[in-house]
């Protein structure tokens, strides 16, 4: 996939001062970025996070899923080690997009579990795609990582883009009464690697 850095930035947050990198998908149009925190470009392995856009989460403060406080916990994470970098990728929903989200939100009020609904949509558990990393950790020099994550699917990610994971860092979050079933669906389904979970 061919992604092409645009800018960056700088990025004040309330967790400190981070540095904003702009990069477009010539083939969708999408617009990703990463926020970085010191160096990454130094040969140590990098604290890192993919994110996967959630708005309803990280934006709206859902408390249907765990993604914005997966968000949190990673930015606030790397700002207490003052290095590190955080993938934010436009593909909502596990790449359903929105309005299909807001669709599978319906479905899931009916009693269907997130992988249910996005099937009966027509669409598969997750069709996230990760191909778009490899412009992105090559633009930032970033060749070792200790990933922050419960899905096995973005070691692998980003292993297959020639990036060796030295660590694979939980991500914990609380659960409440209303993202109990997610939670329980994205380890039993998708394999989600969530400590305390059945």
């Amino acid at each position: 996939m061919a992604v092409r850095f645009i800018e960056s930035a700088l990025l004040p947050t309330v967790w400190g001062k981070f540095d904003l990198h702009g990069f477009e998908d010539e083939e969708s149009n999408k617009e990703h970025v990463v926020l970085t925190m010191g160096d990454v470009s130094n040969g140590e392995p990098v604290l890192t996070r993919v994110h996967s856009e959630c708005l309803t989460g990280d934006a709206l403060f859902s408390m249907r899923c765990d993604c914005g406080s997966q968000l949190q916990a990673a930015m606030e994470a790397i700002a207490r080690e003052g290095r590190g970098a955080l993938f934010y990728l436009r593909q909502e929903g596990r790449g359903i997009g929105l309005l299909n989200k807001i669709k599978a939100y319906k479905l899931q009020d009916a009693g269907a579990d997130t992988v249910e609904a996005n099937e009966r949509l027509g669409f598969g558990a997750d069709i996230r795609d990760y191909s778009m990393l490899q412009s992105m950790i090559e633009h930032l020099g970033i060749n070792a990582v200790r990933l922050m994550t419960n899905n096995p699917r973005k070691v692998a990610a980003m292993e297959k883009q020639g990036v060796e994971v030295v660590a694979r860092i939980a991500l914990h979050t609380t659960s409440n009464p209303h993202n109990e079933k997610y939670l329980r669906t994205k380890v039993g389904k998708l394999g989600h690697m969530i400590e305390g979970s059945e």
